[in-house]
């Protein structure tokens, strides 16, 4: 069978012998309604667990609305219009309304591409900033330690807005939510404590209330305030097909039950190899991002099998301390040890790669140098092709295998049947 994956802004093409192919992995049938900024006025108008946004917003109150940053594939730009007609409706200026990019730990965005997330019509009626990991308010502290440090010009507003796209998160259990506040507009040691928390097995892809980083997320949203959520489901093509508006937690139950029902898939084997991609650009621009769908696939492989990673990364690995950790660590087991000991923010995504290394072999199909790819303990391969081959090399030509196009959204679960 012929398949094709995402690999940058193009596609990377590869025949899978049929006998050997278990399934290929794409979102479950599910009854759709409304789509696009037609299902974000839906929620808008039914908000789950909460009164309408009208209803809480005044006239005069400084108004923070907080959405994602380049790295994420959240449609601001898309869901703006609905969302500003809702606060002018409620007698809220313009010039009291600021869109605020959460960095957690990334760069900071050009002028440029702020305009084209926040999208023409928002870019051209509010103030819209970068989040200031320099310039945070001290709000207190979680249960777990967390400092809830946060950026000033969230702080300081009346009413906080969290934007943001539902998906799996490998150790957070879904994105979105208060994901926003922790870690979108956080300090970096509060960031730093609050993922420390990653080495912790309930820490995982799926999980909620029993994920005790996901729970120090929802209390640190909570001390900070969080007003109201807009999240929303993408699809594999990145369009809008559910959104959930309302009570920052209750929502965003909504929206994770939603995305169960979509993309968790339920298998009743492993792999011996495994095919996977984030979906292209802008998902696969560094490893550091694409690192996602390696850990989705780690739930499908079986013990001393292969995962292929399929992604550009022609940005790079793309922070800092994981480049430090990836590259001048003695081995996967050192970062596994590291982590344990000395946890830092970007190191987590080292440490993560390694506990899947100590499981799987991972061949890279990427526009890295293949001697440094070797370095940071990945093989290279020029193709996707060219690594299924070897996998079959290396597993004999009876290896089952298992295709995963858009890695970070779908999530494999292996049921003993």
């Amino acid at each position: 069978m012929k398949l094709s994956f995402g690999f940058g802004a193009g596609t990377q093409e590869v025949e899978v012998p049929e006998k050997n192919l278990l399934g290929v992995l794409h979102a479950n049938e599910a009854a759709l309604g409304l789509t696009g900024e037609a299902e974000v006025r839906r929620a808008l108008e039914e908000p789950i667990g909460s009164p309408r946004l009208g209803e809480i917003v005044r006239p005069g109150e400084k108004i923070a609305i907080v959405t994602s940053d380049i790295t994420r594939p959240m449609p601001t730009d898309k869901v703006m219009p609905a969302l500003l007609d809702e606060l002018y409706a409620a007698g809220v200026k313009s010039e009291d309304i600021t869109l605020v990019f959460a960095l957690g730990s990334h760069r900071k965005h050009t002028d440029e591409e702020r305009k084209r997330l926040a999208g023409e019509r928002a870019w051209k009626e509010i103030a819209c900033v970068d989040s200031d990991p320099a310039d945070c308010v001290h709000m207190g502290v979680t249960a777990a330690g967390t400092p809830v440090d946060i950026t000033r010009a969230v702080a300081e507003a009346d009413r906080r807005i969290c934007l943001g796209n539902i998906e799996y998160h490998y150790f957070a259990g879904y994105s979105g939510g208060a994901k926003a506040i922790m870690p979108g507009v956080s300090t970096r040691a509060a960031i730093q404590s609050n993922h420390s928390m990653m080495v912790r097995p309930e820490a995982c892809a799926g999980a909620l209330e029993t994920n005790p980083l996901r729970m120090d997320i929802e209390e640190a949203g909570a001390v900070c305030g969080i007003d109201f959520i807009l999240n929303v489901v993408l699809s594999e093509h990145k369009e809008i097909i559910r959104a959930v508006a309302g009570h920052p937690v209750k929502a965003h139950r909504a929206g994770c039950a939603f995305l169960d029902r979509l993309y968790l898939k339920e298998l009743p084997q492993g792999a011996d190899i495994v095919l996977v991609s984030q979906g292209g650009a802008p998902k696969d621009l560094n490893l550091y991002q694409t690192q996602k769908a390696l850990d989705n696939a780690r739930h499908a492989v079986n013990p001393g099998g292969v995962i292929v990673l399929i992604g550009s990364c022609k940005e790079g690995l793309g922070e800092r301390v994981f480049e430090e950790w990836m590259t001048q660590s003695e081995s996967p087991r050192a970062m596994i040890e590291r982590i344990g000991r000395d946890f830092q923010l970007g190191g987590h995504k080292a440490a993560a790669i390694a506990m899947t290394l100590e499981k799987a072999d991972v061949y890279l199909v990427s526009d890295l140098e293949p001697d440094f790819v070797r370095s940071i303990f990945l093989t290279p391969q020029p193709s996707v092709q060219a690594a299924l081959n070897a996998a079959f090399e290396k597993l004999g030509p009876d290896a089952t295998a298992l295709a995963m196009p858009y890695g970070g959204s779908t999530l494999p679960r292996i049921v003993k049947q």
